[in-house]
């Protein structure tokens, strides 16, 4: 799937390999990207389409990544009941974060200084 950020500042395409919806726990919407996380990947080398999709399907499943317990039993309470979501993953050492809204209307990537 290629789609079209919404950050004018972030390349304008990016191409996600993403599960089909009816294998997705979670609705994602539409997608945006930070600018730093972004910039931080590709600084660093990596293939923004393998390292981005990783990320928001492994959110689309209910894998939360990297946070507390709490956080985790709370994502997935929101998951059912349509609150926000924020997962976070390290890649390159590095803490991101994939936030989506409780309306599910966009689904965020981003380092956790551009929330």
């Amino acid at each position: 799937m290629t789609i079209q950020n919404l950050n004018e500042e972030c390349p304008k395409k990016i191409t996600l390999k993403l599960l089909p919806p009816m294998m997705r726990g979670v609705e994602l919407g539409k997608f945006s990207f930070g600018s730093g996380a972004i910039n931080l990947l590709l600084s660093e080398g990596l293939d923004l389409s393998e390292i981005l999709s990783e990320m928001i399907v492994r959110h689309s499943v209910g894998d939360w990544g990297e946070v507390c317990k709490e956080d985790w039993q709370e994502n997935n309470r929101a998951a059912a009941n349509g609150d926000r979501i924020l997962s976070a993953y390290t890649v390159t050492n590095r803490k991101f974060w994939v936030i989506t809204e409780w309306d599910r209307s966009v689904t965020t990537v981003l380092l956790p200084e551009e929330y």
